[in-house]
C-alpha cells in the first residue's frame, strides 16, 4: 500500500468532519499519538475541534482505525472553501507522516 494513511474532510449536514483512517497492524495495535498529532496540526492552523472519536472498522479484509474530528468553523478558515480544506488535509497528513 503506497499511502496507507487516509485524510479527508467531509460534510455531514451542517457539520464539517475531518476523517483520518489508518490500517491496524497485524498484531492488532493501532498507531500511537494520532489524536495528539492531528490536534497539534489543527491548533497550528487555528482550528478548534468540537468533538473527536475513534472507531475500528473492517473493510476489504483489513482492519482500520478511523479518527473522526468535528471541526469548529472560524474566520481564518472557511471550511466550505476548497483551498482551505486542502491546506488542512495537507498539514494534518504532513504532521502524521513526520515531515
Amino acid at each position: 500500500m503506497l499511502h496507507p494513511l487516509r485524510v479527508i474532510i467531509a460534510n455531514r449536514g451542517p457539520d464539517t468532519e475531518l476523517l483520518v483512517a489508518n490500517p491496524v497492524e497485524l498484531s492488532g495495535k493501532g498507531r500511537p499519538r494520532v489524536f495528539y498529532d492531528v490536534t497539534l496540526a489543527l491548533k497550528a492552523l487555528g482550528i478548534c475541534v468540537f468533538s473527536a472519536e475513534i472507531g475500528r472498522y473492517l473493510f476489504s479484509d483489513r482492519e482500520w482505525e478511523v479518527y473522526r474530528f468535528l471541526l469548529d468553523e472560524n474566520c481564518k478558515f472557511q471550511l466550505s472553501n476548497m483551498a482551505a480544506r486542502n491546506q488542512i488535509v495537507d498539514r494534518v497528513r504532513r504532521t502524521l507522516m513526520g515531515s
